[in-house]
């Protein structure tokens, strides 16, 4: 069920903008929040023939930190899990590089569609 809050109206919205900006850069998508025992893939893109795990992340507020600074080790962790799980699940895959992005959205005034920022390649497993 998807929900309808302004957080999780927000967060399809910056799953889209993601999805989009990724595809105009020539990228595939495999696979959109994906789910497992162990948590969520937001994107699952094909990058030539490499499989990439995408982590969208949108902030209104910088209070607490930004988007990008939101991915903590813990989230990694847990990202590389579910990707390996995803890489078992669909063996067709499993021989393929991977690599983890980030596309991180910083909404900088009200009603602004925000700032993203794609970062290939953010972290190693």
């Amino acid at each position: 069920m998807i929900g309808n809050s302004p957080t999780q109206k927000a967060g399809r919205q910056a799953e889209a903008a993601a999805l989009a900006h990724l595809e105009q850069h020539g990228l595939r998508l495999l696979a959109q929040n994906w789910m497992c025992r162990r948590g969520e893939l937001d994107l699952v893109m094909l990058d030539g023939d490499t499989v990439v795990f995408v982590e969208v992340r949108s902030r209104r507020h910088s209070a607490w930190g930004g988007a990008l600074e939101s991915v903590d080790m813990r989230k990694r962790q847990r990202l590389a899990i579910s990707a390996e799980l995803f890489l078992q699940q669909n063996a067709r895959w499993s021989s393929h590089p991977c690599r983890f992005d980030i596309v991180a959205i910083d909404a900088r005034t009200p009603g602004s569609a925000g700032h993203l920022n794609w970062i290939p390649n953010a972290f190693d497993t």
